[in-house]
C-alpha cells in the first residue's frame, strides 16, 4: 500500500508542476499590465519613471521563466505574495476564507449522504412502483433546478416570507449554514439518487446475488452486505468529484448568500483582477483535485479485492 501510494504521488507532482507553470504564464499573458492594475485598485498616478522601478522590484523585468522559477519557490516556501487590492499577505487571506467553505463542505456532503443513498436505495428496491416513480420525479426536478434558482426560492420562503432564516452572511450562527447547505445538497442529493439507484439494480440483477437468493440469504443481508458495498466504488467516486469542487468554493452560492468562503473570494479576485489571489486560488484547486483522486485510489485499493490483485500480478 505504501509503494502503491509513493508510486501514485510521483504521478500527480509533474500534473501540479504543469498547472502551475500555465497558470502563471495565463496570468502574465493579459493585456492588462501588473503595475496598471496595481495603480487602478489603489486608485493612486504613477510616472513611468516609478512604474519601471515597481517592476524592477517586482522582478517583472525579468524572463518568463526566471520570473516563474521564483514564483514557485516563493510559493513552495509559502510566501503566496500580496494581494493587488487589500495589501495584505495572500496566504493570510486564503487561510482566513478557508473555514467558512470546510463547513459549508462538511455539511452539504453529510446532508446529501443521508438523502441520496438511502433514497437511491429504496428507489431501486421499489422498482418500477409508486414509491420508485415518486422518488425520480423528485430527483428530476431537483436535478433540473440550477442552484441560484434554488437559492433564490429558498431566500423567499424561508427568510422573506417565514422569517426563520437569515438572507445572507455567515454571522448567525448555525442558522447562517442552512439555506446554503440546502441549495448545494438538493442539487447534489438529486443527482445522486438516480446514479445510486442504476448502480443497485445493476447490482440486483448479477449471478451472485441470484445465487445468494437460492441458498436462502435474506433480502436485507444481501443488500446491505453485498449489493451496497458492491457499489461503494461508484458512490465514493461521486462524493469524491463533489467534495473537491465544494472545498474549490461553490462561486455562485457563496456570492448570493454573502458566504466568506474560497469561492467567493474567488469572484471577487477576478472581477478586481488580483491575480496573485487567483493564482492562489487556482492552485488549490489543483491541489484539492491531485488529493482527491488520490485518496480515491487508495479506497478503491481498499474496496475492491480485483485491482489489489491486479497490481499484485503486474
Amino acid at each position: 500500500m505504501k509503494k502503491y501510494i509513493i508510486r501514485r504521488l510521483l504521478q500527480l507532482l509533474p500534473i501540479l508542476l504543469g498547472i502551475t507553470l500555465l497558470s502563471f504564464l495565463l496570468m502574465n499573458m493579459g493585456t492588462a499590465d501588473v503595475i496598471d492594475v496595481m495603480e487602478n485598485n489603489t486608485g493612486g498616478a504613477l510616472s513611468e519613471e516609478e512604474k519601471d522601478v515597481l517592476r524592477a522590484e517586482l522582478g517583472l523585468d525579468r524572463p518568463i521563466l526566471e520570473q516563474y522559477v521564483i514564483w514557485l519557490g516563493k510559493i513552495v516556501r509559502g510566501d503566496m505574495g500580496e494581494s493587488f487590492v487589500s495589501g495584505q499577505p495572500v496566504s493570510a487571506m486564503f487561510v482566513s476564507k478557508l473555514p467558512a467553505t470546510i463547513c459549508l463542505t462538511i455539511t452539504s456532503i453529510l446532508l446529501t449522504v443521508l438523502l441520496s443513498i438511502p433514497l437511491g436505495i429504496l428507489s431501486a428496491v421499489k422498482q418500477n412502483r409508486l414509491t420508485d416513480y415518486i422518488i425520480r420525479f423528485l430527483s428530476f426536478i431537483g436535478n433540473s433546478l440550477p442552484n441560484f434558482f434554488v437559492s433564490l426560492l429558498l431566500i423567499y420562503f424561508f427568510s422573506l416570507k417565514l422569517n426563520l432564516l437569515p438572507v445572507m452572511g455567515n454571522h448567525a450562527g448555525w442558522k447562517s449554514v442552512i439555506l446554503p447547505t440546502l441549495t448545494l445538497a438538493l442539487s447534489m442529493a438529486s443527482r445522486y439518487t438516480r446514479q445510486v439507484r442504476a448502480t443497485v439494480l445493476e447490482e440486483l440483477n448479477k449471478d451472485y446475488v441470484q445465487g445468494a437468493r437460492a441458498r436462502g440469504v435474506g433480502e436485507k443481508r444481501i443488500l446491505y452486505f453485498s449489493v451496497l458495498r458492491a457499489s461503494m466504488l461508484t458512490i465514493v467516486t461521486l462524493l469524491a468529484l463533489s467534495i473537491g469542487s465544494l472545498l474549490g468554493g461553490t462561486a455562485i452560492v457563496e456570492s448570493i448568500f454573502m458566504w466568506d468562503g474560497v469561492g467567493k473570494m474567488a469572484v471577487d479576485a477576478i472581477t478586481m483582477r488580483d491575480y496573485p489571489v487567483i493564482q492562489v486560488y487556482v492552485i488549490w484547486m489543483a491541489i484539492i483535485y491531485v488529493c482527491v483522486n488520490l485518496f480515491t485510489d487508495m479506497i478503491y485499493h481498499y474496496l475492491d479485492p480485483r485491482i489489489r490483485l491486479g497490481q499484485e500480478d503486474a
